[in-house]
């Protein structure tokens, strides 16, 4: 096992919960890969719990918004992890600034792997949580791995789809993706010769121009303002130029009409990836045996990152009851 350098005083972005007890972990992918999360135990209680490993947003850390999902649903009586996947935070794996489907997907089933073999965990009772584009990974692992008896996903994005397609499918053509394919690897030859990739992405800084897209200030009010943490690939740089190129051309929710667990979709009535849930649950429900345990639930007026922090909209009520009724 890879050795980590672990941050073991409190630096998340949000207050710190009396109600639970905290602790940082290590587990190994299959792949080699050392991950590094945040293990949050209700007080007080014996025996086996029902345990959710949750990431996301794509790019962000598990300081951020996954480990307040996290430590919010062990309050509510959950054992659950928070971690930071591959190439990220404090998790190994080299170089950085990287994401992969599959490696991903594998982030996912390694922390089941993991939360599988706990003494105080029930095998038979895990979950997962994916928020933004760890929504979309979340829904492929489900779709891959049978021990995971309920899966929820917050303010989604299919990864392979906007990287493919572009926002709103706006770039949805062979001549627009070839274009793309061309610089990327333009960029993959330029970095072979100097030893070092260009950076593209992260957020804006604050104050965001007043002319830029909706959607676009939002997030850096979040990943600049609000949550920003030293570590987050959001909040600062961004990802190598071709850093999601393997998304392109490897569509992660092909098989989520055969999921037979429980899913739980949710966002927010006027955010702009709103989309990426309505497609993902009609694709998951139409001609599948087993939609009645699907849901998808629209949060009237909620923007995007309304689901990353605002305890005010996120339904921590719903989802509380998902998992005791699916766990």
């Amino acid at each position: 096992m890879e050795e980590l350098k672990l941050t073991e005083t409190w630096d998340k972005t949000f207050a710190q919960s009396e109600k639970v007890d905290h602790k940082k972990v290590t587990f190994t992918n299959r792949y080699g890969i050392t991950l590094a999360a945040d293990m949050y135990t209700p007080k007080n209680q014996a025996g086996r719990l029902a345990a959710i490993a949750v990431c996301g947003p794509f790019g962000a850390v598990k300081e951020q918004c996954s480990g307040l999902y996290a430590q919010t649903m062990a309050e509510r009586g959950f054992l659950t992890i928070a971690f930071d996947p591959s190439f990220t935070g404090e998790s190994g794996g080299q170089p950085r600034y990287m994401a992969s489907p599959d490696i991903n997907t594998e982030d996912f089933q390694a922390a089941v792997d993991f939360l599988s073999v706990q003494d105080n965990v029930d095998p038979e009772r895990i979950g997962i949580i994916g928020i933004c584009g760890w929504g979309g990974i979340a829904l492929n692992t489900a779709a891959l791995d049978t021990r995971i008896k309920a899966t929820a996903a917050s303010t989604m994005y299919d990864m392979t789809r906007v990287n493919a397609n572009g926002y709103f499918d706006s770039e949805d053509s062979e001549e627009a993706r070839y274009e793309k394919k061309k610089a990327m690897n333009e960029a993959r030859t330029k970095a072979f010769r100097t030893g070092s990739y260009d950076m593209i992405g992260g957020c804006l800084p604050l104050p965001v121009p007043e002319d830029s897209p909706f959607f676009v200030k939002d997030y850096s009010e979040y990943y600049k303002g609000r949550a920003y943490h030293e570590r987050s690939l959001n909040s600062n740089d961004g990802w190598t130029a071709v850093g999601c190129m393997s998304f392109m051309n490897q569509p992660i929710l092909q098989y989520t009409n055969e999921i037979r667990s429980a899913v739980l979709l949710i966002h927010g009535e006027k955010a702009h990836s709103c989309y990426f849930s309505k497609d993902a649950f009609a694709a998951m429900t139409k001609d599948s045996t087993y939609a009645d345990n699907k849901e998808l639930m629209i949060i009237p007026d909620a923007v995007h990152t309304d689901l990353y922090d605002n305890l005010k909209v996120i339904p921590f009520d719903k989802i509380q009851s998902f998992f005791e009724e699916n766990l």
